[in-house]
């Protein structure tokens, strides 16, 4: 069953990726300050989850895993 926790808004997508950018690997304590970032009641589980998430949807891409969008002219 999935949390409340488990949907992630556009802001807090946007929100959660310039978290990442700013604490980078080695910052102490990186995953509670991305969370605290975020906010919405969003756990330091939530979003090591989205950061999984995110990963693999990169993976996915650099393998042409994801077709590209049909945009009409």
């Amino acid at each position: 069953m999935a949390s409340r926790n488990s949907i992630w808004t556009q802001e807090q997508n946007k929100i959660f990726e310039s978290a990442l950018a700013r604490f980078d690997e080695g910052t102490p304590d990186r995953w509670q300050k991305v969370a605290r970032a975020v906010g919405g009641g969003k756990t330091v589980e939530d979003v090591k989850r989205q950061y999984d998430r995110l990963v693999n949807d990169v993976i996915n891409i650099e393998n042409g895993q994801v077709p590209y969008p049909n945009y009409r002219r």
